[in-house]
This record gives structure tokens, C-alpha cells and sequence, in this order.
């Protein structure tokens, strides 16, 4: 793509202001990226409520079309799109390749959703003196569908919301993450160059202001977001009468059972706390780990860990890239000492150098410390000894959030009383919080959102039913 501009009413767009959009790792200009102030905004607005009744129009077979031609050229632009991703993350190149091959996956499922947009037959004969009548639930798009993402997954989580936005007949505003914007920018070419309506795709760039303006407007019907706990409660705030699907925050949990085999415990939690640099809200952050076994834990887990590659996130050897920023960079190093104030143990790693973080493993940690109570989002993890399977599952449960958390374990009769017991949005039986693929309905309970994101779950949430009632004779 040539100078990044912004996708308004089918137009690309420019303004006076310009945001410069810097690779996190070594600090060099990506792109800038114009800025949109609130008249922008409004013709975004105006543009997507227009579209509404066009995309309500567009027949299931044609939404199908689109997404399914949309998904042919993600795959044909993979090392460009994956590329761009690494330069303005500094996710590492192999978890932006893997990133885009899930974006191929889930706008392939928004494309079979679109046809299984389907009603009901309400039996309202079951009432007396209903027996003439006739009842039928429909399903009819909400309309105006906002989608606010993060820079952790700045491409794959817009296919998340706008995929199914699309498959249900919305029309679609994209806020991408400030740090990251020009995948998304991307995706509006992929989705016009599919044959998508030209209103019915806006995307439009800047900070707090540009997302209250269009969170508070009447015309959007829905607000899907990703992001922190602190921003979905202020959405939650500021959109009034609106439905929502809030992905937030977690400090994720694991426990590890003593009939757990460390052979693939191990592995598996190290991806876990250090994939994409602990940058994911189910990054495994704490680890519970029998007494029994924590002494031969510690003794596969840290080498494991210690071997992890730190450096240039475009090399495919690379582990561990940087922080989004040198801001999150010093916040992960202040909470690290902070811990080691308060008595932990670095066991592995501990240091920072610039935006660099190397992954580092804590013991003798206090339930009162930010590395274990808050959302860490870096690459750091707790590991602490407990007595007993309800010890481990209510340790897991002290959390203002419930994303995703993991157990392993050999015992059926273990797995199931520890998904009955953890009180969080999905269960991992033998794998890490973080094991997600996109079919599955994935949301979380307090503090960590509402609303459930998959493609059939999302369609469901984003369109309205509606009763008729025929009477008959």
C-alpha cells in the first residue's frame, strides 16, 4: 500500500494530522498515519448508517462470497500482511505468520456463518385460544456494528468482528489500536477488493476522543472491543443504550495436578507465559504447581525458559521480541522489583534492556503483589507450591478477573472437578490458558468482559430477533 489513508464512505481520506507509527524494536518510522478529527468521524458515522439498509439487502449467498474471496486474498498477501504486523507490534514474524494463517481460518467460518442466519417456529398453540395462529422468530442484522481492537492481535481480532458484522448484514466501523493500524487499513482494501458494498466498511484512526465520539453516537447499534478492563467499563459508561461484547483483561491461572506429566506440562505452560512476549489476556501468568512435584517442575521448567531467544522479532529464530512500547517496557521491569520488595524470588530472567524484557520466572510470590493479583501483559510468570487440588483451584478463583485457565492432570474425576470449580469463561484440560482457536466461544466472566467471541456466537449477538405472528381463518 502507498501513504496510509483513512477508509471513509468508500473514499480513502487524508487530514492535517499525522501520527507516526514507530516499529517497536528498533525505533524506525513505519508509516504515518493520518489522524481523524471529529468531522471525519461523522462522515464515517454518516457513511456506515447510510450502508446499513444496502448491507441488510445483501443476500446470505453474496456475504459468503465476499468473505470467502476476502480470505483468498489475505492468503495471497501472507508475508506482506505478517510483515506489516512485526514492523508495527514487534510481534515476532513467526506469530504474525501464525496470526494471519488464523485470519484466513476465521473469515473462511464468517463465511459459512452467513447462510446459517435462520428463524423458528414458535408453537403458540400450546396456549388455548392460540390455535389460529401462527408464530415465527426471524433474525435481522442490528445495523451499525463499531469494532475497537488492540495492537496484540491487530489483524485476526478485526476479522473477529468485522467477519461476523459482515456475515450477519452490518454495516462496519473499525477503530484500530493507536500502535497499530495499518494492518486494518490493509483489511479495508481486502474487503472492498472482495466486492464489499464501499460504505459498509469505515475505518478510522486516532485516540481517546475518536472512540468516545463514536462509542456515544445513536447510530451504532453494537460495540465489539478487545482490551483492558479499565477502557471496556468506560465504554460501558459512555454508549448508553447499546449492546456490547467486551473482551478484557486476566492474570490467567493454571494449576498443575501431581499425576500431571511434566513432559507435556511443561512445554506447554512455557508457550503459554511467553508466546508473543506475554503480550495476550490469556497469557498463563500463574502457575500453581502440587508440592509434590514442584521441586522436578522447576527443574524442566527453567531451563526451558532460559533457552527462549531474545531479540530481533523479524528473525524466525526469535522467541521473545520487545514491548509494544519502552512505557510498557519499565512498567513490567517496576512491578518485577516491586516483587522482589515484597520477597519473591527471580528465578529466571528479571531484566530489561530498552523495550527488551527477558522472560523471567517468579517464586515466593505474595497474593497481594501486581505480578499476581493484576494483569501483567509481559512476559512474567509466578510459580508457587500448593498443598492440594482445592488449594490450587482457589488460588486460581482469588482473581477480580475469569478469562481462560488450565489444568493437568491424568483423572477424569480431577478435570472435571476443576472445571466445575474455576470460575472463569473456558477451561484448558492439558494445555495452558492460552490454547485458543477461533471457533471456540471465547469470553470471560467478572472483570474479564461479557459476551462470548467466535463467529457463530458473534452473528448470533449481532443481529436482532424479531416475532411474527400470523393469525389465521
Amino acid at each position: 500500500m502507498g501513504a496510509p489513508k483513512l477508509l471513509i464512505g468508500g473514499e480513502w481520506v487524508s487530514s492535517l494530522e499525522k501520527a507516526v507509527i514507530v516499529n517497536p524494536y528498533d525505533q524506525t518510522v513505519v508509516a504515518e498515519v493520518p489522524v481523524a478529527g471529529a468531522e471525519l468521524v461523522e462522515r464515517a458515522l454518516q457513511a456506515a448508517a447510510q450502508a446499513k439498509e444496502e448491507m441488510a439487502r445483501l443476500p446470505a449467498h453474496r456475504r459468503t462470497e465476499i468473505l470467502l474471496h476476502a480470505a483468498r486474498l489475505v492468503a495471497e498477501r501472507k508475508e506482506e500482511l505478517a510483515a506489516t504486523i512485526t514492523r508495527e507490534t514487534g510481534k515476532t514474524i513467526r506469530y504474525s505468520r501464525q496470526e494471519v494463517d488464523r485470519s484466513i481460518f476465521t473469515l473462511r467460518l464468517c463465511a459459512e456463518e452467513a447462510g446459517r442466519v435462520t428463524g423458528q417456529e414458535v408453537r403458540l398453540d400450546r396456549v388455548p385460544g392460540a390455535e389460529n395462529r401462527m408464530g415465527f422468530v426471524i433474525r435481522q442484522p442490528v445495523g451499525v456494528v463499531l469494532c475497537i481492537t488492540p495492537f496484540n492481535a491487530p489483524f485476526n481480532l478485526i476479522c473477529l468482528k468485522a467477519g461476523p458484522a459482515i456475515a450477519a448484514g452490518n454495516a462496519v466501523i473499525v477503530k484500530p489500536a493507536p500502535q497499530a493500524p495499518l494492518t486494518a487499513l490493509m483489511l479495508g482494501e481486502i474487503l472492498l477488493e472482495a466486492g464489499l458494498p464501499p460504505r459498509a466498511v469505515n475505518i478510522v484512526y486516532g485516540g481517546a476522543d475518536v472512540g468516545r465520539q463514536l462509542v456515544a453516537d445513536p447510530r451504532v447499534n453494537f460495540i465489539a472491543f478487545t482490551g483492558s478492563a479499565r477502557a471496556g467499563q468506560e465504554i460501558a459508561r459512555t454508549a448508553g443504550f447499546k449492546k456490547l461484547m467486551l473482551e478484557l483483561g486476566s492474570n490467567a491461572g493454571v494449576y498443575v495436578h501431581t499425576d500431571a506429566r511434566l513432559e507435556k506440562a511443561i512445554p506447554r505452560l512455557v508457550q503459554g507465559a511467553f508466546a508473543t512476549t506475554g503480550q495476550a489476556c490469556i497469557s498463563t501468568q500463574r502457575i500453581y504447581v502440587h508440592e509434590s512435584l514442584f521441586a522436578a517442575f522447576l527443574e524442566g521448567f527453567l531451563p526451558a525458559v532460559s533457552r527462549l531467544t531474545v531479540g530481533d522479532p523479524m528473525d524466525p529464530a526469535t522467541d521473545i521480541g520487545p514491548m509494544i512500547d519502552q512505557a510498557a517496557a519499565e512498567r513490567v521491569e517496576a512491578w518485577i522489583r516491586e516483587a522482589e520488595a515484597g520477597g519473591a524470588q527471580v528465578l529466571v530472567g528479571g531484566k530489561r534492556s530498552g523495550v527488551m524484557v527477558w522472560p523471567t520466572v517468579l517464586t515466593n510470590v505474595r497474593p497481594h503483589l501486581r505480578v499476581v493479583c493484576e494483569e501483567v501483559f509481559g512476559p512474567v510468570v509466578s510459580v508457587v507450591p500448593v498443598g492440594s487440588l482445592e488449594d490450587g483451584l482457589e488460588r486460581i478463583n482469588d482473581s477480580p478477573y475469569g478469562l481462560q485457565a488450565g489444568v493437568f492432570t491424568e483423572s477424569i474425576d480431577v478435570a472435571f472437578r476443576a472445571a466445575r470449580a474455576l470460575y472463569v469463561g473456558g477451561v484448558m484440560v492439558n494445555d495452558s490458558s492460552k490454547f485458543r482457536v477461533d471457533n471456540m466461544p471465547f469470553g470471560g466472566v467478572k472483570s474479564s468482559g461479557m459476551g462470548r467471541e467466535s463467529p457463530a456466537d458473534c452473528v448470533e449477538l449481532m443481529t436482532e430477533k424479531k416475532l411474527l405472528v400470523f393469525t389465521l381463518g
